[in-house]
């Protein structure tokens, strides 16, 4: 079907286009609301800025296509292919996207709020400042992405991975990420005031200058993190793991750390919670004469 045909029919009211073959054509600015594209060939189309609010494309195939600032709000995606497509500033408020595929997708600045990606694809994507609050992100594949500045507030990421992910300047305050698997990821200056990590696998992740004030991270797995200078004021450690980690110049001032593993942590200039006392220090062999630097071992008083 030629794009002329497309409109006009449009135009005198058909709504129906499902598996429609489209490859590669320009529907940039195109006004088409609420329409059934279920299952189309829609590889390398452009729909920059279209309108395509309320419309059913689930099963589609978009690979590579431009959907830079489409307007796609209370649209039916799920299950689409959109691998390797450009949807910055997209418009997608409350977009059903469950088991989409968005691996290495350009997301930056889009507008996810209340979307439902569960059980999608976005490994390697580029979320760079997106806009996920309040999205329901279940099981979500966000390895290798870029979340620079994304805004998670309020997002349901039960069961996420997330290995070796940019998330450092993000807000992700007052979320649940229990069980979920951080590991290598870059969480430096982000924003988790509230959040749920208890039992997380954190290990070797970068907490530098992050505020972590009153986060539950019972049982929490931060062998190697670096949480230098973050604030983990009234944070619950309990049970925690924190050996070879980094806290030098972190605040705990109210933390629990109640069975908490601080072996060969670093704990130089940190300020800690009343209830704990200095019983070892334990010079570093290579480092004291050059830097000055110490390891700490604590129990309570």
């Amino acid at each position: 079907m030629k794009i002329s045909q497309l409109l006009r029919l449009y135009e005198q009211g058909r709504r129906e286009f499902r598996g429609i073959q489209l490859h590669g054509v320009d529907l940039s600015r195109c006004l088409l609301i609420a329409v059934n594209l279920c299952e189309a060939g829609l590889i390398g189309v452009n729909l920059s800025r279209a309108f395509l609010t309320k419309s059913n494309l689930s099963r589609a195939i978009l690979n590579w296509a431009d959907l830079s600032f489409v307007k796609l709000s209370e649209g039916n995606l799920n299950e689409v292919d959109l691998t390797k497509s450009n949807l910055s500033g997209a418009f997608m408020v409350r977009a059903q996207l469950k088991k989409a595929k968005l691996s290495g997708a350009n997301l930056s600045h889009a507008n996810l709020r209340h979307a439902n990606l569960s059980g999608a694809n976005l490994c390697g994507a580029n979320l760079y400042r997106v806009n996920l609050r309040q999205a329901n992100l279940t099981g979500v594949n966000f390895n290798w992405c870029n979340l620079q500045q994304a805004r998670l507030s309020g997002a349901n990421l039960h069961r996420i991975s997330c290995y070796h992910s940019n998330l450092s300047k993000a807000f992700v305050k007052e979320v649940n990420l229990s069980k979920a698997n951080l590991q290598d990821s870059d969480f430096s200056c982000a924003r988790l005031t509230g959040a749920n990590l208890s039992k997380t696998n954190l290990r070797s992740v970068n907490f530098q200058d992050a505020r972590l004030c009153q986060v539950n991270l019972q049982g929490a797995d931060l062998t190697g993190a670096n949480l230098s200078g973050a604030s983990l004021e009234m944070a619950d450690l309990t049970g925690a793991i924190l050996t070879h980690a980094n806290l030098r110049d972190a605040k705990l001032s109210g933390a629990n750390l109640a069975n908490t593993n601080l072996d060969d942590t670093l704990l130089e200039r940190s300020i800690l919670p009343h209830s704990y006392n200095q019983i070892v220090i334990l010079p570093l062999p290579y480092e004291q004469e050059n830097y000055g630097s110490f390891m700490f071992r604590f129990k309570t008083s």
